[in-house]
């Protein structure tokens, strides 16, 4: 593994000699708008190794993205390599639906500390609640970014991290399938402690999100990237592209069902994702993503 083909995998040109905030915030941002947040080796027959070399060859060499367990253990590596101080830490994430959060740990994150203070990166959560800047971990403070504001609660050494959402436009009202646009105002979106995690134990989680038919990522093929000032996701045949605050406290959206022909070359072109195999699109829950 070759700490400089992964940064042209990202097309980061700063200089990797100096581990500060900057260095690492820089680090992140090339990567969620490089790297996507995808699970569709599941929807191609293939599985996902938690292994960092495969991680490595299937993110870098063959220009893939991955989950959490796979775009922040690469990430791990890649900070570490630079010199930071980095601790594996697992959450709970949050399920709108069933106004609850995971029974078990089912996100992988990383804490990071520098200069005396801890920082949550995470390059692993996609969709709209992908933080593009490592967060100060520091409780009730507002720590505002281009997808909206983040911040922590910490109760009983337990830290839940919720995200204030703006208003939506949604384009293409026509459509049916873009009608259950959330009228939340703020959004939980996990919850974690600071005990340091090994990636070992992470294996079962990795071997369950794949496999249980009622898994969110079994029900639904995902593939988003983070743009320069937005977002756009691929899950089964519908395509959303989001402008983050393209006026005042408004994000805006423009929705398309695409047909089975156009998803190899959407694909490609959209998320620059090549794949191997023959990819069956999903999207058979009603668990939302946005």
């Amino acid at each position: 593994m070759d700490i400089k083909e992964y940064f042209a995998r990202i097309s980061y040109r700063g200089s990797p000699n100096k581990p500060d905030l900057g260095t690492m915030s820089d680090i992140l941002q090339h990567h969620v708008q490089s790297v996507p947040f995808e699970n569709l080796s599941i929807h191609c027959g293939e599985s996902i190794e938690l292994d960092l070399e495969a991680t490595y060859n299937k993110i870098v060499k063959k220009n893939r993205g991955g989950w959490c367990m796979e775009n922040n253990y690469l990430l791990s590596w890649v900070l570490k390599s630079l010199g930071y101080n980095v601790i594996l830490l697992g959450a709970k994430v949050y399920v709108p639906e069933h106004q609850a959060y995971a029974d078990e740990i089912d996100h992988l994150l990383l804490q990071v500390v520098l200069d005396g203070k801890s920082y949550i990166v995470d390059g692993g959560f996609g969709m709209a609640y992908q933080m593009w800047q490592p967060m100060e971990l520091i409780s009730g403070v507002d720590q505002p970014q281009t997808p909206g504001i983040f911040r922590f609660q910490e109760e009983s050494g337990t830290w839940y991290l919720e995200k204030v959402k703006r208003k939506q436009q949604v384009n293409n009202q026509s459509d049916s399938t873009s009608q259950n646009v959330e009228n939340e105002v703020c959004r939980r979106v996990y919850f974690f402690t600071l005990q340091p995690r090994d990636i070992e134990e992470f294996r079962g989680c990795n071997t369950h999100l794949q496999t249980d038919p009622g898994s969110l990522f079994v029900t639904k093929s995902i593939c988003s990237l983070q743009t320069a000032d937005g977002i756009r996701a691929l899950v089964g045949l519908k395509l959303t592209e989001m402008k983050y605050n393209y006026r005042d406290n408004m994000d805006l959206m423009e929705i398309r069902i695409l047909t089975d022909e156009e998803i190899e070359k959407t694909l490609k072109e959209k998320f620059n994702v090549t794949l191997d195999k023959k990819f069956v699109p999903t999207n058979s829950s009603n668990l939302s993503l946005f």
